[in-house]
This record gives C-alpha cells, sequence and structure tokens, in this order.
C-alpha cells in the first residue's frame, strides 16, 4: 500500500494495527500529533491546531482537554507493533507536514529494530517538484515493492544505504 499526506499518515496507523500488507509506503506522514500539535503549517503562516481539532483529524478536542485522543490516534505510540516493511519519504522543506514527524518515526523504529528506509529530498516541498526527484522517488519505489512482492534483489540503497555525499548520483538504479 502507498499513500502521500494524509494517505501517508493513513498508511503509517495502519501498519501499528495490521500485519496484512507485505510493504508500504508513505509520503510525509505525521506520526505523533502530540509533537505536531504546536507546529506551523510554513506555507500558510498558520499554526497546526485547527486541523487536529475541527478538520483533518476531526479529534473535537485540544490537546490538554484529550491528552488520550492524540496519543491514541499517533502511530509513534504503537511502532513496537510493525512488521511491515516501509519507506517514508519526509522533505526537508515541507511546508503543510514538519519534518521532523518523518525523523520520529525513522529514529524510532531504527531504535525498535524495524525494517525502515527514509528519503529525503532537499530543498523539496509537500509534494515532489523536481523532475530529478520525481524519477527517482518513481524508480525506488518500484524496486521496494518488487523486492516485497516480487522477490527481486534488494537495491544497493536498501541495504546499504546512501550517504550524504552520495546523495543524488545513482538515482536509486544500482543492486
Amino acid at each position: 500500500m502507498q499513500g502521500q499526506s494524509w494517505g501517508g499518515y493513513q498508511i503509517a496507523y495502519l501498519i501499528t494495527k495490521t500485519n496484512l500488507y507485505a510493504a508500504a509506503w508513505a509520503g510525509a506522514p505525521v506520526v505523533n500529533m502530540t509533537s505536531a500539535y504546536g507546529g506551523i503549517r510554513w506555507g500558510a503562516g498558520i499554526n497546526r491546531q485547527f486541523q487536529y481539532e475541527k478538520t483533518q483529524s476531526r479529534i473535537g478536542a485540544n490537546l490538554w482537554e484529550r491528552p488520550d485522543l492524540y496519543i491514541k490516534n499517533s502511530p509513534l505510540f504503537e511502532l513496537n507493533k510493525v512488521k511491515t516493511p516501509i519507506v517514508i519519504m519526509s522533505n526537508d522543506a515541507d511546508d503543510a507536514v514538519p519534518w521532523y514527524q518523518g525523523i520520529e518515526m525513522f529514529t524510532a523504529m531504527r531504535r525498535l529494530a524495524k525494517p525502515i528506509w527514509m528519503l529525503v529530498y532537499n530543498n523539496e516541498a509537500h509534494n515532489l517538484v523536481e523532475r530529478k526527484n520525481r524519477k527517482d522517488i518513481q524508480i525506488r519505489e518500484q524496486q521496494f515493492f518488487d523486492h516485497y512482492l516480487k522477490g527481486a534483489p534488494m537495491p544497493i540503497w536498501m541495504s546499504k544505504g546512501v550517504t550524504a555525499i552520495m546523495k543524488g548520483r545513482d538515482l536509486g538504479l544500482g543492486y
């Protein structure tokens, strides 16, 4: 399964509830509503609280009235249950979902020894714009799903990682 933005959140949430899926891909997921709650949507310049209380998340209360609901709806607090391999994309110029949400998920799952990979496209916002990055993510997504769904070899970026100085050079083509 694959999702971006609110769909990325749904993917992150769903893999804490079921092991039904062989592989998952989440773009710009919110994983910790307690830390994201007080953030800023940099593109619009507004506080993020409204979307948790009234709109997208529809929790219906602020963090201090119902902290239990924020924790219950935050995948971070149940990542220990995850068995599904997942790739997340969290870009450093995301103006809608703070990229530290991806960092929280990545570091938590690595700490828990869970199968996770994180892609960060520098200077890209919520959705990829640069053609080279759109091409890169399509290649990596196909390689990831081919590996987990079709038994294809694990690509180098998954098996060994990509160092910062090599980032953007191989376009994910190596096996």
